[in-house]
């Protein structure tokens, strides 16, 4: 089972790093980081990825992860992203997108008719790519999945381990990577979090927000070209 995961600059590290040490456990997996070229890839906190392939190197692989970020935006209306994410993501036999990376396949053209999450503050923004906006923290339909927030790349990467090797497979990867979470607080989404801290942060997010959602109105009409 090959695994090509996207790194384009601006992607949060974790929407990576959580399912890639989920994946690279699972017996007979090979990953590739894939950006535009084999220069060093700055995540949104200033972290470094070294890519092993580039967009026009990249083999076909069985399973395409897409994580989410800040970056997104500005990928969703590359013309080289979007056509390489819709290659891979129609070749691969699964796509599992992560937090805002949902976005990148939505504007690939690959979430219509289909159910698919992303971050809470994006997904409303889903239907706009002919996708069903879903707010399950780990949704599956068919060939497809796609996970919630930062954190929930982890939970869908065992999910998909389970559903490709095996439970017992993801049991023991589970256990070796001692996931067991227990939050300090209460909260996390915006059911469960504190009406003060929700209104915060959608102040705080109300300049991205409105940024993402001019990019997804350029990307919707690129698809519709």
């Amino acid at each position: 089972m090959h695994v090509n995961f996207l790194l384009f600059e601006g992607l949060t590290q974790l929407d990576m790093t959580g399912p890639y040490e989920v994946l690279s456990g699972a017996p007979g997996f090979t990953v590739d980081f894939v950006a535009k070229t084999r220069d060093p890839v700055r995540s949104d906190r200033g972290l470094c990825f070294v890519p092993t392939q580039t967009i026009a190197s990249a083999p076909p692989c069985d399973l395409l992860v897409v994580p989410g970020g800040p970056g997104t935006d500005d990928a969703i209306v590359d013309p080289d992203w979007v056509a390489f994410t819709r290659r891979q993501g129609l070749e691969a036999q699964y796509v599992f997108g992560i937090c805002t990376g949902s976005l990148l396949l939505g504007a690939a053209g690959l979430l219509r008719g289909k159910r698919a999450s992303s971050h809470w503050r994006a997904r409303e923004l889903l239907s706009r790519f002919g996708a069903i906006p879903s707010d399950e923290r780990m949704c599956v339909d068919g060939r497809l999945f796609t996970a919630g927030g930062v954190t929930s790349g982890i939970d869908m990467g065992l999910k998909v381990v389970a559903e490709l090797c095996g439970e017992d497979v993801a049991k023991l990867i589970q256990l070796q990577i001692e996931y067991d979470p227990k939050p300090p607080f209460p909260g996390g989404t915006p059911e469960t979090s504190e009406p003060a801290v929700v209104e915060r942060y959608l102040a705080m997010s109300q300049a991205r927000f409105e940024r993402r959602s001019q990019a997804v109105d350029r990307a919707a009409a690129a698809m519709a070209r």
